[in-house]
C-alpha cells in the first residue's frame, strides 16, 4: 500500500477517531463529541474545521434553553470514505499478514535451539 492511497482528511488521528466515531450514525453535541474522542477542545475545534471543509461533517447550532448547543453528524461523503479507509487498512494488514506466513513457511533454517537465550 502506498500513501497515496490512504486519505489524507482521515490520516490524522484525531480526525479518524472523530470520523469514526459519527459512523456510528449519530449526532453528537460539541461536549459529547470532545468526551467520545478525548480530544482538547482546541485540537476537536481545529479538527472538525477541516473536516467540515473537506465536506465529511456537517456543523449545525440548535438552541437548548437560553444556550446554543453545536451539533455534528457524518455527511455521506464522510461515511463512504471513511469505509473505504477502512477497506483499504484491512487489505493491507491481509497482504501483510499473508505475507509473513508465506515468508515464515518459506524459512527451511533448523528449528531454533530452545536451550538458547537469544
Amino acid at each position: 500500500m502506498k500513501l497515496a492511497d490512504l486519505d489524507p482528511a482521515l490520516a490524522a488521528p484525531a480526525r479518524l477517531a472523530i470520523v469514526a466515531t459519527l459512523a456510528r450514525g449519530q449526532r453528537l453535541t460539541y461536549t459529547a463529541l470532545r468526551e467520545e474522542t478525548g480530544l482538547a477542545d482546541g485540537n476537536l475545534h481545529v479538527q472538525t474545521r477541516k473536516l467540515m471543509a473537506a465536506g465529511y461533517l456537517i456543523r449545525e447550532r440548535v438552541q437548548q434553553g437560553a444556550r446554543t448547543a453545536t451539533r455534528f453528524e457524518l455527511t455521506e461523503r464522510g461515511r463512504l470514505n471513511f469505509l473505504e479507509y477502512v477497506r483499504r487498512l484491512r487489505e493491507a494488514g491481509e497482504d501483510s499478514f499473508a505475507a509473513a506466513r508465506g515468508a515464515a513457511g518459506a524459512d527451511k533454517r533448523r528449528p531454533a535451539d530452545p536451550s538458547r537465550v537469544w
